[in-house]
């Protein structure tokens, strides 16, 4: 399709859809694509209307990369897709499937509240405890009890493993013991975007007060702030006044501070001077209790020795414990009966990524493919314009995502001196924060790394 003409966003969708179909079984297909349809088309970007969250996110984290090639199969001006909750039945595009309607799930209506951006559904009254999260646990009903007796808390682990409910669990239970306290929750993207906003609109002022003035701040995810100087500043700056005035203050991460690459030492000895403690991978007994309490919230009833098998073979998140009780139900509506043993291992084949390391030879024949260039091109010498940036991007997420050292790079891609290849992390890394296009390709990317 030429670039400048008029995208047929039906047709992209019922072709995409038509190739999907083939590919995958035909009981995921119709759970997961039914009443889905392209919403609209913005500068490269699909945005594909799902009927609610539960859809939204599980084509995010299990189908993306297969939707992103049948698309861009279909039309190679495609740059990216997005996933938008949509009203039911809306847009005349959506791809018909025939299938007995079951039941919805029950998903229940819970509202964040704008002015402290806590979501009511994170309370410790939900929070599975076990040996891999009791020491963050703990520490989070201290600062309940006392607050100011850990400051800061910063919680590590990995993605997936309930940081947010902990961390907005604490926030909740303080806002409802202390009404008057006044509580905030942001991640610190989120903290930066205002920044930046403050900044073009000459409101920094008002962005001080804002965050100067609240007994208890929450922020999410500080890896991102990696490299974001002007934010760290500000941060650093924040932390020193609420800190003096002793209000508490509770950072999370997917890493300890100490191995977020691009962060500044003053605001590392900030962090260190509280309490750092960190959330492991659930061993079994905590995923057998985690699946069980699931499975209760939702009047699902399961067979133990079905979920013996979940919590034995699924290896990773609870988020991904999660997702595979959430297809069971799925598909106990679908087919009015409880998926036996021997379907649920096959769920569980088809549906959990296999824990692995992935090689340097398969992230560059991810990114290849993603900029439709042959893979052999990026260890060659090549200098053409597409193929450089290939390279780049390659380089720079083996550094930046998989701490191979540079050395090891450059010998990798085709036996290049290390200063080449830090010549291309630094390029990329500096021009993420200015370039949005480069910015959703690196996004996309580390999606079909991890999928």
């Amino acid at each position: 399709m030429n670039s400048g003409s008029m995208l047929d966003t039906k047709k992209i969708w019922e072709d995409a859809l038509a190739e999907i179909e083939v590919n995958i079984s035909a009981a995921n297909f119709t759970t997961w694509f039914k009443n889905t349809y392209i919403t609209k088309e913005d500068r490269g970007t699909l945005y594909v209307g799902v009927p609610n969250d539960f859809v939204r996110e599980w084509l995010h984290t299990k189908y993306h990369k297969t939707i992103l090639r049948a698309l861009r199969n279909n039309c190679d001006n495609v740059r990216s897709v997005e996933y938008v909750v949509t009203k039911k039945g809306g847009g005349r595009q959506q791809r018909r499937i025939q299938t007995p309607q079951p039941h919805e799930l029950p998903l229940r209506n819970h509202f964040i509240n704008k002015k402290d951006n806590l979501n009511p559904r994170y309370q410790f009254d939900n929070f599975i405890i076990g040996p891999f999260n009791e020491l963050a646990y703990s520490a989070s009903k201290a600062i309940i009890a006392k607050p100011g007796i850990y400051n800061p808390l910063f919680i590590y682990g990995p993605t997936g493993l309930g940081k947010t409910h902990l961390i907005q669990a604490v926030g909740n239970t303080i806002k409802q013991q202390h009404p008057d306290a006044t509580i905030y929750y942001t991640s610190s993207e989120n903290f930066t975007m205002e920044l930046v906003s403050a900044i073009r609109n000459d409101k920094t002022t008002a962005f001080k007060d804002k965050y100067r003035k609240f007994d208890v701040l929450i922020m999410d995810d500080i890896q991102f702030l990696s490299g974001k100087d002007k934010t760290q500043e500000e941060l650093f700056h924040l932390f020193n006044i609420l800190y003096d005035k002793n209000k508490q203050i509770i950072f999370s991460s997917d890493k300890h501070p100490n191995f977020i690459i691009g962060l500044e030492e003053r605001l590392k000895s900030r962090f260190s001077a509280g309490m750092i403690v960190d959330i492991q991978t659930p061993e079994f007994e905590s995923k057998l209790a985690i699946l069980r309490s699931k499975a209760q919230e939702n009047g699902f009833i399961i067979d133990t020795e079905v979920l013996d098998h979940v919590a034995t073979s699924v290896q990773g998140s609870i988020r991904e414990l999660e997702g595979i009780l959430n297809s069971l139900m799925v598909q106990t509506q679908v087919k009015g009966r409880t998926p036996n043993l021997r379907e649920v291992k096959s769920l569980i084949k088809n549906n959990v990524k296999p824990k692995r390391n992935i090689s340097i030879r398969e992230v560059v024949k991810i990114i290849a493919d993603y900029y439709n260039i042959d893979e052999e091109m990026i260890y060659e010498k090549t200098r053409r314009k597409e193929v450089v940036l290939s390279r780049q991007v390659v380089m720079f997420l083996l550094r930046e995502d998989f701490n191979i050292s540079y050395p090891m790079i450059g010998k990798e891609l085709g036996g290049r001196d290390h200063t080449t290849v830090i010549h291309s992390y630094t390029k990329i890394k500096g021009e993420i924060e200015d370039n949005a296009n480069l910015n959703q390709d690196i996004e996309q990317i580390r999606a079909m790394l991890t999928t």
